[in-house]
């Protein structure tokens, strides 16, 4: 079994483990006794070797100078750091333990203390080092090893450094200081160079010379300055001399000439040393003393060194608080070949711990590291029963009356069953078979084979496994199990289920029948129903063509989720007809073998393995507005937004005149007209919300009055209701087919263009006054027309003059988003009129899509069009407003669910800036910056700083910061990772000022919690004069670093970004030269160009050899052109070649600054082309650890994240054009997926209901508002398409409940 890393270690074992420590020598398996947790003991197993061949079991003395150990009493502060180091007297390795109490200043209580009598420390992985050991530059050959330890309890802020360094003294340095023959042949060398003043000497022991090194050390901390030692010393000469200058160099020792000044330590230090030249001498000092220690008794008594070891282990005892714990006074009875047995390292403990810290030490254990109770309550009842210890076996039967189960118990549930040795290989279902085989085999122990099949089931978490050892049905999951049935088989097979069931063993029937019941309530299965009452199943499987002509689908191979689409449709439109509805999918479900729809039908919705308490609820769609929904979800799983708005009544901007003049949101003031709208944006929201969280259904309704004050700004609201012209139909952006097709539009290229409505932030519904610009709308059309394409029809009808992309749409089934609400808007009859007139020439910058942010003066003036841009969003695409046809009306349309359409043809990013600006008008300031900018919750939750850098001829660099609310990425060139998109943001580029152009580059200054990115993917095709969406891929990671685009001030990094905006700029001439040479009108790159070419030039000449007129080829032609083709080839291949290494640095450029991570949250995603598409949401649960799909209505947990980061090789790709990252280390305060709280359903009461105002300041909701009721009334229950229970009595409004 695979052990976690979330267990840890007591502090006497820790430094118990150090002993046998050595990072040099780790075992083959790579086990770390000090960081990893131990192997599992099983008895009878062969126990893994826990130390590595050649490791040093170390003697740890205390190096004085350099430690700083607390006193026996001393309780520490939030500022105390204790010190202790010592080195080993076998290998003389170096030990630095450091104990850290900073980080915490209030509500501390450090270990020990009354409820923790020892540090608990957990490894954190975040080590500098990890393995293998690594050089740190200090001398020759040196390495060290440094881990970090956290206690693990909430109120103490302990965090221990383990470092062990590597001996100063290399083994040649060794070598040259204590071998015999190396020393005689110095000592020979220098008596030849030397021989009168050394005449008489004799080669001095290696002791000595140990022992005169370390006196010219010792003289160095008391000689006086310019104090030398002659290079004639006869000691000098004899013992070191010149062959050791190597040595006494990395010493500090300086020639001078013939003689040497030794090293000067700062002798004014106070202890513990941090001078590196002090640490070095005293490590050296040691070091020393170490190798005199071990050299013959002789030669010690030669050199006259005394030596008398301080262990350290006191020190680090104290350091650690744990000097004096309680420790046991029997001796331990259990032994099995090893001095200490297994569990007690298991437990982090030690065996001389008393019975009560064995228990804190089980508890500790068990608190930090679930997943292995088990086996920590197996290593707590074998130290009990080799102790016979009273108190333990107290707390052995505590824990089993707790349904806790230790690993020993669960090898003896699989022994029973005769599995032992193969429960890892396993599943459920071999096991269940098993156990039902050993009952019929053995009927008088099946009491016996059900206690270790529970155990069993316990083990693993099985629901299933635990349901069989019960004996016991309560649950539809349980309902499944017992009948031997899946989620996936119709109502007719699972009967068939139940019939093999009561034919092998009748007494089963009521059970089985029981069974069935639970089936038929979740399924709400009217034929389950109707067989248990009548015992006939009713319900007839469909003819497979006429159960997709049933619902409209002529395209079989369209996918699921438009086939639902399709059959919510047409309940909405005949929920008379739901039976019939629900026939026809079953039999699609089936004849597709699809997951996706069998789940549906089986549950009603598509989480159907979740209670509804522990999913999110979907949003419906109320027409066009799949955009909307994403968006609402995401901003439902902000948590800190979701609180203020739950609580909103106590963020509530008071509305006195007073108040509102000091209001700044979006560097202007905003009216009282403003934030009394922004206010009911956010009770509107606040209603969602609350019933998102209590629902019982799979999903709520949004009002139309929330959408409309979402998707219209306050301006975009005043000029819409100005032209507006009320329709029976749908505004449309445009038709396919001759059917319309909705939605927002994605965030478009940007363009400066004077006098363009839809770049200066108003929407004109008015068409240009022409005579080609009237649609005329007429006839009647069936609900099958929405997904079935149109058969050959007499007109064209498209607001594109692409005729490419007008054919492709042609070919193309409408999205699930274009399903209209009323049959009346289905179909256009064309005129002459209706033709669109071709969209007017404009000129985008293709040097940087960014540039049109970095002009303050225009962005300024631009945002004063729409309160909704001045937060940081980008203006209005450069595109003509899409405007909807003029038909005769024939109904009229409520003003608000007119405004709700024209609104959800808005531009994306003006809908966040919308939502934003709402919020921060309907809020009160915290305070106010600098130029007077409200500063407030929303503003710190989702706006940053970017400062623009701006270099003038003189080199002078002028910064300017602005608020942010997103970052505008691009992949309209080429496909690119997030990283390569993020850089073009942040890139030098040149801007124009004062008529000269100059460098830009930006940088953040301050970055939000939530980190919104938007993908810029239309752009313009000044050829066709059209927009175009942009497919390409964008490479996602789910945690990028944002150091490298940070304004810190480093000058370093400043200069690692130049290198690489070089390093690009090289890139894109290499890539404009490869083009060059791979490009032709051929398909041929010109290497190949000009060896075809020779090659058909010899095939000429030989064709015509014979001829009267041959043609003749010039031998030196074809050399030449070989020599060409060879050339161009060469040249290709260094472009190719210098192309990887350029991408290389640029990739590596920055992957070493990782101190800034963020985690991708949130993926909003586009299908479809330029003006219309469908639109859902991707959420990452950081809780459950899974991705979501969010495609309104329906919630769908994520099995593949392919679909999300992989590209998809279709025409029409899925594209993400909005992305959420969130600051790693406050992601879990950032973001919850889940919350939910229904609520249990009143007695249905047949009275009429007034409508009751649910929060302070709902009396400003818009007189128009349309209420639309989020459940069904009492008629519908039985035909609900969902099988949910839902309310009866007069229709409520949402939220009323």
């Amino acid at each position: 079994m695979k052990v976690s890393r979330s267990g840890g270690k007591t502090a006497p074992r820790l430094l118990q483990d150090l002993i046998l420590y050595d990072p040099r020598h780790l075992p083959a398996t790579g086990y770390n006794i000090l960081t990893d947790l131990p192997p599992q003991y099983e008895e009878g197993k062969t126990f893994p070797i826990q130390v590595g061949r050649g490791s040093c079991r170390h003697e740890w003395v205390l190096k004085h100078d350099q430690s700083d150990a607390p006193g026996i009493e001393h309780t520490p502060g939030p500022f105390t750091v204790y010190l202790v180091a010592a080195y080993c007297t076998s290998c003389r390795c170096h030990l630095e333990l450091s104990v850290s109490f900073k980080g915490k200043e209030n509500d501390i209580d450090p270990c020990p203390n009354e409820f923790h009598p020892l540090h608990h420390f957990l490894y954190t992985p975040r080590t500098l080092n990890g393995h293998p050991i690594v050089k740190d530059g200090v001398g020759p050959a040196a390495w060290s090893d440094r881990q970090l330890f956290q206690c693990s309890s909430i109120k103490c802020p302990a965090s221990l450094v383990v470092q062990i360094r590597s001996p100063r003294l290399t083994p040649d340095w060794v070598a040259m200081l204590t071998d015999k023959d190396v020393i005689k042949s110095r000592a020979k060398k220098a008596m030849e160079e030397y021989p009168e003043r050394l005449e008489g000497h004799a080669v001095p022991p290696s002791a000595s010379v140990l022992a005169n090194l370390r006196t010219y050390i010792a003289n160095a901390w008391t000689e006086q300055e310019g104090r030398k030692i002659q290079g004639t010393n006869k000691k000098w000469l004899l013992s070191l001399g010149e062959p050791c200058a190597d040595l006494l160099q990395y010493l500090g020792f300086r020639r001078d000439e013939l003689d040497w000044i030794p090293p000067r330590p700062n002798t004014a230090e106070v202890k513990p040393f941090k001078d590196p030249l002090n640490v070095l001498l005293d490590d050296v000092d040691k070091e020393l003393l170490v190798l005199i220690s071990q050299r013959p008794y002789e030669e010690r008594q030669m050199a006259k060194v005394s030596y008398t070891a301080v262990l350290a282990m006191a020190d680090f005892e104290k350091a650690l608080g744990c000097l004096d714990y309680k420790k046991s006074l029997a001796s331990r009875t259990i032994d099995l070949t090893h001095a200490e047995h297994p569990f007690y390292a298991g437990l982090g403990a030690t065996g001389d711990f008393h019975d009560d810290l064995i228990g804190y030490a089980y508890d500790r254990q068990i608190a930090c590291d679930v997943e292995n109770t088990p086996y920590y309550l197996e290593c707590l009842q074998g130290i009990e029963e080799g102790r016979s210890s009273e108190d333990l076996q107290t707390k052995v039967a505590i824990e089993a009356s707790s349904d806790k189960i230790s690993l020993k118990d669960v090898r003896g549930a699989y022994r029973d069953l005769g599995l032992d040795g193969q429960s890892e290989n396993l599943d459920d279902d071999t096991i269940i078979g098993t156990f039902q085989s050993r009952i019929l085999d053995a009927p008088k122990q099946e009491l016996e084979m059900r206690r270790a099949l529970m155990v069993i089931g316990q083990n693993r978490s099985s629901d299933k496994i635990q349901f069989i050892a019960s004996k016991s049905v309560t649950t539809y999951e349980q309902a499944l199990t017992w009948l031997g049935a899946t989620e996936d088989m119709d109502d007719g097979f699972l009967l068939s289920m139940y019939s093999v069931k009561v034919d092998e063993k009748p007494s089963d029937e009521q059970i089985a029948r029981h069974a069935v019941t639970l089936v038929a309530q979740k399924r709400n299965s009217s034929a389950l129903r109707g067989w248990l009452e009548t015992g006939i199943l009713g319900e007839i499987e469909m003819d497979i063509g006429y159960a997709y002509n049933r619902l409209g689908i002529s395209d079989r191979t369209i996918d699921d989720e438009t086939i639902l689409a399709a059959y919510n449709f047409h309940v909405g439109e005949a929920p008379s007809q739901l039976n019939d509805l629900r026939s026809a999918l079953k039999a699609i479900a089936k004849s597709k073998e699809s997951r996706f729809l069998q789940s549906f039908m089986n549950s009603g919705m598509l989480t159907s393995e979740y209670s509804p308490s522990e999913w999110p609820a979907g949003l419906q769609n109320i027409g066009n507005t799949c955009y909307l929904n994403s968006l609402l979800q995401f901003y439902f799983t902000v948590k800190p937004l979701r609180d203020l708005v739950l609580g909103f009544d106590e963020y509530k901007m008071p509305i006195e005149e007073g108040n509102l003049k000091m209001k700044k949101v979006g560097s202007r003031k905003v009216s009282r007209k403003e934030v009394e709208r922004a206010q009911r944006f956010v009770y509107e929201l606040k209603k969602l919300f609350k019933s998102m969280i209590s629902t019982p259904t799979a999903q709520v309704t949004p009002e139309q009055e929330l959408a409309r004050l979402t998707l219209v700004s306050s301006t975009k609201e005043d000029i819409i209701r100005r032209h507006s012209v009320l329709s029976a139909h749908h505004p449309s952006l445009g038709e396919v087919n001759g059917l319309p097709v909705f939605g927002p539009s994605l965030p478009s290229v940007f363009q400066d263009s004077e006098g363009d409505p839809a770049l200066t932030g108003s929407l004109s519904v008015e068409p240009p006054e022409s005579p080609l610009s009237r649609t005329d709308i007429n006839g009647d059309a069936s609900s099958e027309d929405t997904l079935v394409e149109a058969a050959a029809p007499e007109y064209n009808d498209f607001m594109m003059t692409d005729p490419e992309e007008k054919e492709q749409q042609q070919q193309i089934l409408e999205d699930k988003e274009n399903l209209p609400p009323n049959k009346s808007d289905l179909i256009c009859h064309s005129t002459l009129e209706n033709h669109t007139v071709p969209l007017e020439d404009s000129s985008p910058s293709r040097t940087n899509v960014q540039q049109h942010y970095l002009n303050p003066v225009d962005e300024r003036r631009k945002k004063e069009q729409d309160p909704a841009l001045v937060n940081g969003a980008p203006p209005s695409p450069n595109r003509p407003p899409p405007f909807p046809p003029r038909p005769k009306p024939e109904e009229q349309k409520s003003a608000m669910q007119e405004e709700v359409e024209i609104g959800a043809q808005q531009d994306v990013t003006e809908v966040i800036a919308n939502v934003l600006f709402q919020l921060q008008c309907a809020i009160k300031p915290e305070s106010f910056d600098e130029d007077g900018e409200q500063i407030d919750q929303v503003k710190r939750l989702f706006f940053g700083k970017q400062r623009y850098n701006t270099e003038d001829r003189q080199g002078t660099i002028r910064k300017r910061d602005e608020f942010i609310s997103n970052i505008i990425v691009d992949v309209a060139s080429a496909s690119r990772d997030i990283y390569a998109a993020l850089d073009g943001a942040f890139d030098v580029q040149e801007v124009e000022v004062g008529g000269s152009l100059e460098p830009q580059y930006t940088t953040i200054s301050e970055l939000p919690p939530v980190l919104q990115i938007l993908v810029q993917r239309v752009q313009f095709d000044p050829k066709k004069k059209s927009a175009f969406k942009s497919t390409h891929h964008l490479e996602l990671k789910e945690t990028i670093y944002m150091d490298r685009y940070m304004d810190s001030g480093d000058a370093s990094l400043l200069e690692r970004r130049r290198e690489c905006w070089k390093w690009k700029k090289d890139l894109i001439d290499l890539e404009a030269q490869r083009a060059e040479l791979s490009t032709t009108e051929l398909g041929l790159n010109i290497p190949e160009v000009l060896v075809s070419t020779s090659a058909s030039l010899q095939q000429i000449a030989e064709a015509t050899a014979l001829d009267d007129d041959p043609i003749e080829v010039s031998p030196a032609l074809l050399q030449c052109l070989e020599m060409a083709a060879d050339e161009a080839k060469r040249e290709l291949e260094s472009i190719d070649a210098n192309i990887k290494h350029l991408t290389t640095n640029i990739n590596s450029q920055f992957t070493d600054l990782r101190n800034i991570p963020y985690r991708l949250q949130a993926v909003f995603i586009h299908r479809g082309l330029v003006n219309y598409g469908h639109y859902w949401i991707y959420i990452y649960d950081f809780d459950r650890k899974m991705w979501r799909k969010y495609n309104d209505e329906y919630v769908t947990e994520v099995k593949d994240t392919a679909e999300i980061f992989e590209k998809e090789s279709t025409d029409r790709p899925q594209t993400p054009y909005f992305l959420v990252y969130v600051k790693d280390d406050l992601k879990n305060e950032l973001v919850t997926s889940v919350c939910r709280n229904i609520e249990s359903p009143t007695e249905p009461q047949d009275v009429v209901m007034k409508d009751v105002v649910e929060d302070p300041g709902e009396d400003l909701v818009h007189n128009n508002s349309i209420s639309s009721t989020s459940h069904t009334t009492s008629n519908q229950a039985a035909s609900h398409p969902y099988g949910i229970w839902t309310s009866t009595g007069s229709n409520t409004r949402s939220g009323e409940w």
